[in-house]
């Protein structure tokens, strides 16, 4: 798993042996995470997978800002053929050469294709590391619907509103991410600590309070593997979690269809506010527009939202190159305080809402993680 590519991609080139270590708290009831993950041992870079995104941000983010400046949602638009390249595959070759079909048929940027192949060969890679028979019909089967997926955003791209609520029908693209992620997830190593405070959650939702988690954040594969990993045993909040996102997940056209599986808050970064700098000004307004938004689902209660108060994943020590947790963005936490203290549904906040922070624990042989948490 590489922490400096977005959620469908878990390469990297790290050989350093794995480590296991434990969170100290002065609280008992951190909820807790330990992880392990199947790495990919592909040795590709991420210059196509950047050089996609940056090329594709643009044009994507301004064409959400115009929705968003009409106020017009997406609807109304020509219908297009959906093609079945993809669908029809029945081996890795009919797939990949799928790719080129779709780009000598018009249909498919040669930049975007790049980029699904690369996708291919980084999960190929990690699934197979798990020792699964069934590897190949696995990644066979997951990836078809990727690509089929990746193709239909791209003849029909799809604009995300304020506040996006799972899409689970006419197809389910919840499942369709917790169906990608899971061969990625070594299930016999990994496990939640503090499972009661879960239930606690669930009780309080049930009575009508609200719930912020407050963490740190490594991949954008997070909110999928937090839904994996309580599936089971709390399966509301699996499904129910809000999460904030950032803009990336919405635009970038890889990230998409997982995206649409989740209840999202969507905001822009404080950290690349002036990326372009013309947009800056709508920027600040679609997010006025999402705290809004946040504000009305707060007021309704019985709601359980993430954010990462970091804002954006951590990342490694320019000079030593060691992971650590990055520091909390002060505003952003204050931000949630007041939220919830304007809710109405609780008037002190501390006893009556239920602020915890995240605890991971991640143990991979193919990346390095933070070696211990900053909780709040």
């Amino acid at each position: 798993m590489s922490s400096t590519l977005p959620l469908p991609f878990f390469g990297g080139t790290c050989t350093k042996a794995a480590f296991s270590f434990s969170l100290k708290s002065s609280s008992p009831l951190v909820p807790f995470q330990r992880l392990h993950l199947f790495g990919s041992t592909s040795r590709t870079t991420t210059r196509i997978r950047s050089s996609l995104f940056h090329s594709l941000k643009a044009k994507a983010t301004a064409e959400l800002v115009q929705d968003k400046e009409s106020g017009v949602v997406a609807t109304g638009k020509p219908v297009v053929e959906h093609s079945r390249t993809f669908v029809e595959a029945r081996s890795e070759q009919e797939l990949l050469s799928g790719l080129r079909k779709e780009v000598d048929a018009g249909r498919l940027p040669p930049n975007v294709a790049a980029g699904m192949e690369e996708v291919y060969q980084n999960y190929r890679n990690a699934v197979f590391q798990s020792g699964d028979a069934a590897a190949v019909g696995v990644v066979l089967s997951n990836m078809t619907v990727a690509f089929d997926h990746w193709l239909l955003d791209v003849e029909d791209p799809f604009v995300f509103e304020p506040y996006h609520k799972a899409l689970r029908e006419p197809f389910d693209y919840y499942m369709f991410g917790q169906n990608y992620i899971r061969p990625l997830i070594d299930f016999r190593n990994s496990y939640v600590g503090n499972l009661s405070l879960f239930y606690e959650i669930e009780e309080k939702l049930k009575q009508g309070h609200n719930v912020v988690l407050i963490s740190n954040h490594q991949t954008e594969a997070d909110p999928i593997i937090i839904s994996l990993l309580l599936e089971k045993t709390n399966p509301h909040i699996a499904e129910n979690m809000i999460f904030v996102a950032g803009d990336r997940v919405i635009t970038d056209p890889l990230c998409k269809p997982f995206s649409m599986g989740r209840n999202l808050l969507c905001v822009y970064s404080k950290k690349h506010m002036y990326d372009i700098p013309e947009l800056a000004e709508m920027k600040r307004k679609a997010n006025t527009r999402s705290l809004k938004e946040m504000a009305l689902l707060l007021r309704g209660g019985s709601k359980i939202v993430w954010i990462a108060a970091s804002g954006g994943r951590d990342r490694p020590d320019p000079f030593t190159e060691e992971w650590y947790p990055a520091l909390f963005d002060s505003s952003s936490v204050d931000n949630m305080r007041r939220l919830i203290e304007h809710s109405g549904r609780k008037r002190n906040w501390r006893k009556k809402n239920y602020h915890l922070s995240w605890g991971w624990i991640i143990n991979s042989t193919t990346n390095q993680l933070p070696r211990n948490c900053r909780c709040l």
